[in-house]
């Protein structure tokens, strides 16, 4: 009945989510074809009639000049369409390559109707990591209603400061910068566009709500540090549909205090998986609740489907996880628990319950497909394996056959190969992020 209710529930979600995404976008589609809407408020979505433009280069920005820094162009265009207008507005940043330096978009705008930035060229960022005063480049605050479109790219030029990245040495190593911040956002739809070779994070969304990011492409090579697809922290309804990453870091990042997440059709690879966690290293992490990754392809991956906490003071709890239709293909890592994650040699005080892994299946780089290391104060418990077929698709072992080992783990089966916690020997720890 639980798990009826489970269905029952998320399957809710799903369409809520669905609705709000169609909204968006027929909203969106009437605005650029000049359709008008009767309703009131932000309900309205986007309408041409009174849409008034803002292109940046009537505010002083210029295209294709690796001299001009565009950022005060690009604020003044921000001002004058979101802090100054009464009437619907569309920020337009056209055809070439615009130099930008960090860059803040604070709300709250005065019109009522979202704000529209239509990205058609490319921005790139300024590579002098003395002008980021903050680890941020391209940062939206304090904004209810925002459509991000277009075809464009946000270039974060990467490979030119990724070399200061020291986190894997110094511990107070001093972070670059995210590409799109998203702090105190609520209401936002992110459609098309192409983050290239962040700094840090690509999309980092914080303290939000009601966030969707669909057909989105995001790449960075596997070695880059910290590249993180999608980071997001203390966040409630986010949706992320028909994306491509591939990165050097999480695809995606589930941390603390996320609730109601649902991630679908996406394909990741390279990159260390779709995670839940790391949860505990802080000492202000809050659990999790309500995640859903559905309709999701992992190509030679570090991880699958993975959770991680910590071992320390912090306690929390990891609920309501549901990884299902998952196709793994040369994933090293495909299911994985690891409650060892950060400081080996103290327990996690965090609790993991009602997680399902359901209809997974692809292959294995490694003998090992699925690793449950739970917590030996706070066992996982129950935990759901149905319809698993996970082979071996290396070439240093003579069998296809692979092997599940568990520490401290309460597994419900239902026709899984391999058999959950068939196998002996130790849990895999999962290789450590600097950040995390």
């Amino acid at each position: 009945m639980i798990d009826m209710e489970r269905r029952r529930l998320i399957d809710h979600f799903e369409a809520v989510l669905l609705l709000c995404c169609a909204f968006l976008i027929s909203s969106a589609a009437g605005a650029f074809r000049g359709h008008v809407s009767d309703d009131t408020g932000l309900r309205r979505g986007l309408t041409e009639t009174g849409r008034q433009i803002f292109d940046v280069t009537k505010y002083g920005a210029v295209a294709n000049n690796e001299r001009k820094d565009n950022v005060q162009a690009f604020m003044k265009t921000w001002v004058a369409a979101c802090r100054n207008s009464n009437a619907p507005a569309k920020i337009v940043i056209p055809t070439g390559a615009f130099l930008v330096g960090p860059v803040v978009f604070q709300g709250p705008c005065k019109s009522s109707e979202p704000i529209v930035i239509e990205v058609q060229g490319t921005v790139k960022a300024t590579t002098d990591v003395s002008d980021y005063s903050s680890p941020e480049w391209f940062s939206f605050e304090f904004v209810n209603g925002l459509v991000l479109t277009g075809k464009g790219t946000f270039d974060g030029q990467g490979p030119k400061v990724w070399h200061y990245n020291d986190c894997k040495t110094n511990p107070n190593c001093q972070h670059l910068a995210s590409s799109l911040r998203f702090s105190n956002v609520n209401n936002a739809y992110v459609e098309g566009i192409t983050s290239l070779n962040s700094k840090w994070f690509h999309f980092f969304i914080y303290e939000s709500k009601n966030i969707t990011l669909n057909n989105v492409k995001i790449t960075a090579p596997a070695e880059s540090p910290n590249t993180d697809g999608i980071h997001i922290s203390a966040s409630t309804s986010v949706n992320v549909t028909n994306t491509a990453i591939a990165t050097g870091d999480d695809c995606i990042g589930i941390v603390q205090d996320c609730h109601n997440i649902y991630i679908t059709n996406v394909t990741c690879g390279p990159g260390h998986g779709i995670s839940v966690g790391s949860l505990g290293k802080w000492s202000y992490d809050k659990g999790v609740s309500n995640i859903v990754v559905r309709n999701c392809t992992l190509v030679n991956t570090t991880n699958g489907a993975r959770i991680k906490t910590w071992g320390g003071t912090t306690s929390g709890e990891a609920t309501g996880i549901i990884y299902e239709n998952i196709i793994m293909k040369n994933v090293k890592n495909p299911i994985i628990i690891d409650q060892n994650y950060g400081r080996k040699n103290q327990p996690s005080k965090w609790k993991i319950k009602d997680v399902h892994f359901r209809n997974i299946k692809g292959t294995s780089a490694s003998k090992v497909s699925i690793s449950l290391g739970c917590s030996s104060l706070f066992p996982c418990e129950v935990v759901e394996m149905s319809n698993i077929n996970l082979s071996y698709g290396g070439t240093k072992f003579a069998t296809t056959a692979t092997d599940s080992v568990c520490a401290n783990a309460k597994v419900a089966n239902s026709g899984s190969n391999p058999v959950p916690c068939s196998s002996k020997g130790p849990t895999v720890p999962s290789a450590q992020s600097t950040f995390e």
